[in-house]
């Protein structure tokens, strides 16, 4: 793709919500030579299996309010994980439920285009 097209490399990132917030993160974190930035929404967990490559920057927000997954389980667990492994991560908390309000998405878009 990149000998064929004018791709930026620095502005590819990989994004997701719920579960595709999970698989956002395994695959983001096993291709950091790739994909520089993840954004995850509402995450649950890290697909296991994937060697990790490099280090992305990691947006993730969670609302309070999560029933589907609760925020202490998942997204407060593994933020601080990912910080003492070396990554640079924003953590957004927000009250609400599993969702991503409209101002979480315009941060996580500018955050990504800085």
């Amino acid at each position: 793709m990149f000998a064929e097209r004018s791709v930026d490399a620095r502005k590819i990132a990989v994004c997701g919500f719920s579960d595709g917030a999970s698989y956002a993160l395994g695959l983001g974190m096993s291709n950091g030579d790739l994909f520089r930035k993840v954004m995850a929404f509402s995450p649950g967990f890290v697909p296991p299996g994937g060697e990790v490559t490099g280090k992305p920057e990691i947006f993730i927000s969670h609302g309070t309010k999560d029933q589907i997954l609760p925020i202490d389980d998942c997204s407060r667990r593994m933020v601080p994980q990912f910080k003492r492994a070396g990554y640079n991560v924003k953590f957004e908390e927000f009250d609400g439920p599993h969702t991503v309000p409209p101002e979480i998405a315009r941060e996580a878009m500018q955050w990504f285009l800085k």
